[in-house]
């Protein structure tokens, strides 16, 4: 893996998940629109790579991945080359993190059904972005929320969001 290691494409893992590939994930960090002194939310740490490269455009990452095994992979490796502005958290990602919100900034990296997740729409501070992909049909497009307002931004191909919530 290492000879692909700087293509522009995406990569395995572990645990069936992928490193999205370099472009998109700088895509989506600038779709946030960060100022510097937000907190940020990242659902889905996978390999951390997303999460280090917006904790210098933040003050703070909060991401979140169901995989105990690779959000402890990626806080070890986090930790050891210095990020001490991310906390990496286990759970269902599309829960957010309510005891942190509200968020300057959501960046959800697994394919949500239809509309994201609405406990995160709720943990968006005003003025904030939220950017997800979603599946709608056969396609999935990246769009960005922000203001109410939705926008398509790419085609994409992630894995999906799984959630652990329940219909009631």
């Amino acid at each position: 893996m290492r000879r692909r290691a700087y293509r522009d494409g995406a990569l395995q893992i572990g645990e069936g998940q992928t490193i999205s590939q370099p472009w998109i994930v700088a895509c989506m960090a600038q779709l946030l629109e960060l100022e510097g002194d937000e907190t940020v939310l990242e659902v889905g740490t996978g390999s951390g790579y997303g999460a280090a490269v917006l904790s210098r455009l933040c003050a703070e990452v909060i991401t979140v991945e169901r995989f105990e095994s690779l959000a402890r992979r990626a806080a070890g490796i986090l930790a050891e080359l210095g990020y001490h502005n991310i906390e990496v958290r286990v759970g269902d990602g599309s829960m957010g993190a309510p005891d942190r919100a509200p968020f300057g900034g959501i960046s959800v990296t697994a394919t949500a059904d239809q509309e994201p997740p609405p406990e995160l729409v709720k943990q968006l501070a005003p003025g904030a972005a939220l950017v997800c992909p979603l599946s709608r049909g056969r396609r999935e497009q990246l769009v960005r929320l922000k203001d109410g307002q939705e926008e398509a931004v790419a085609s994409v191909r992630f894995v999906p969001l799984v959630s652990d919530a329940r219909d009631s």
